[in-house]
């Protein structure tokens, strides 16, 4: 030890062996490694480095500075050797103890019970790093998830458009314009981030601009369901146009879609500011509640305008959802039933988002899990979809490809008689069901006796109730504004839960009405 070392500071010293050598030449080529990492990486990435030495119990390999601080390391890895007595003896000083973990000497095996507490300790280390990663992160993770979400939604908007299915024309415009929705969600994200060097979502304007192509997205699809079950269960209706053609509904889309676009327009031309509220957030409360005892809100908090966006959105598609149904009993294919369980993964990712706002978008965790959430709602829905188009008699073009890659049996073909002979048997059973759907997804049902304008004006002012109720109402509490990950998570969790089970039940007995 160093003559002037106090003895509190010293260190039990080691001899070097081979494996100490070996093992130093590679911690300076790993340390060089981690210099070269940029934080754009993430913790969560550099902790992975430590992850063999600590289930190894090889302490010499231990982290630099540069490994996040949170993880519990000490810094006091020796920096040389140093001759001992008449001959060159090189020793070593122990490395720095993983404060979270049992101790462990060097270079020798640890027990079984060692291994598994130190996996647990790391799993949460690891887990916590994930839910807490920064937004930039975030975004980078998210991206291959949406990209990789278009494909199998393109597969379900051609099997849901099958001739044999017999999908209302307009159903499948609604459908479609989602794909507008994303390529113009793009320019707008990329305006944010250089104009503003912040995401869309916390740009007020550009934000309720593009998410309003969502909302008629979901719109035109329940206007179009609406229209076409009318006909079915009114045998003196004949068939609306928008069932019968695509062009009704793509002019609708194409007015509405110029609405959208104006919104974000007028705004741009007047010089606006990040925060500047959508639509000039006129429905926004002129007075603060501080005098109630509120919170004051953040600046990226959502206008009203924007929240009756997002609320109207998940309502919609909701409502889509129980149309499904409904679809399935007046055309007595069961089928149809499955689309509504492959979009639940969807509605859940709008929940995701809406959580994601509530939480005055500070867990940017909900982002990639959003975009996880719909890829794989856009995968379950092209199953079902393919289930539908299989069990109305469509055969696939490629037949030979699918046999020989086993990814459909040889009795493809005869699947369309044998779900027409199973939905004919379950007939008294489907028109029984229909009578028993009383939830948000009925909402085209209990207001059957509107017209299409009527209707549309009762969604949008019970929308506008709940916006003002989750706006103003969150301010009165504090976990909108401490932003805990496990929090977010349980308030996309458990509704979906309930939602998925409200179906199963109703699957299982007529009689089941539902929470809500």
């Amino acid at each position: 030890q160093k003559p002037d070392q106090k003895p509190e500071d010293q260190i039990s010293n080691r001899p070097w062996t081979r494996d100490s050598i070996v093992s130093v030449l590679l911690l300076t080529k790993i340390r060089s490694i981690e210099k070269s990492l940029t934080i754009k990486m993430g913790e969560s990435i550099k902790t992975i480095m430590v992850i063999t030495a600590i289930l190894t119990g090889c302490q010499a390999f231990q982290p630099s500075p540069l490994l996040p601080s949170r993880l519990g390391f000490a810094n006091n890895f020796p920096k040389k050797a140093i001759r001992s007595g008449s001959s060159p003896t090189f020793v070593v000083q122990k490395a720095s103890t993983y404060h979270n973990l049992a101790p462990i000497d060097s270079f020798s095996p640890p027990s079984l019970d060692t291994l598994i507490m130190n996996t647990q300790t790391l799993s949460m280390t690891i887990g916590d790093s994930f839910l807490n990663i920064d937004t930039q992160t975030a975004e980078a993770i998210a991206g291959p998830f949406f990209g990789a979400s278009l494909f199998p939604y393109l597969a379900f908007l051609y099997f849901l458009n099958v001739e044999e299915n017999q999908t209302p024309k307009g159903v499948t415009v609604g459908f479609a314009t989602c794909l507008l929705f994303v390529f113009l969600t793009i320019p707008a994200a990329i305006a944010a981030k250089l104009v503003y060097g912040v995401s869309l979502a916390d740009s007020d304007w550009l934000h309720g601009s593009a998410e309003s192509l969502l909302t008629v997205t979901n719109l035109v699809t329940v206007v179009a369901f609406r229209q076409a079950l009318s006909a079915k269960e009114n045998e003196e209706l004949s068939a609306p146009q928008s069932a019968l053609s695509y062009a009704p509904m793509t002019w609708l889309v194409a007015g509405l879609t110029t609405l959208a676009a104006a919104t974000a327009l007028v705004p741009a031309l007047n010089n606006p500011e990040v925060h500047t509220l959508y639509l000039g957030g006129f429905m926004d409360l002129p007075f603060t509640l501080d005098f109630l005892g509120a919170n004051p809100e953040p600046e990226n908090a959502l206008s009203i305008p924007c929240w009756i966006i997002h609320v109207s959105s998940l309502v919609e598609f909701l409502v889509a959802m129980g149309f499904c149904w409904r679809w399935a009993d007046v055309v007595k294919n069961p089928t149809w039933k499955g689309l509504t369980w492959g979009l639940l993964p969807l509605h859940s990712s709008g929940i995701t988002a809406c959580t994601y706002h509530l939480f005055y978008n500070q867990i940017p965790v909900l982002v990639p899990f959003q975009a996880f959430l719909t890829c794989v709602g856009n995968t379950t829905a092209a199953y079902a979809a393919w289930r539908i188009a299989r069990s109305n008699g469509w055969v696939s073009p490629w037949p030979n490809f699918l046999l020989t890659s086993g990814l459909i049996g040889s009795d493809a073909a005869d699947a369309g008689a044998a779900q027409m002979s199973q939905s004919q048997k379950r007939k008294q059973q489907l028109q029984a069901e229909s009578d028993s759907l009383l939830g948000f997804e009925d909402l085209g049902d209990a207001l059957t006796g509107d017209n299409d304008y009527t209707f549309l004006v009762k969604l949008f002012a019970g929308c506008a109730v709940a916006s003002y109720v989750i706006k103003y109402g969150e301010t009165f509490f504090t976990f909108p504004y401490e932003a805990n990950a496990y929090l977010g998570l349980s308030t996309i969790v458990i509704p979906s839960a309930l939602n998925a089970f409200k179906w199963y039940k109703r699957s299982q007995d007529p009689s089941f009405e539902g929470w809500f």
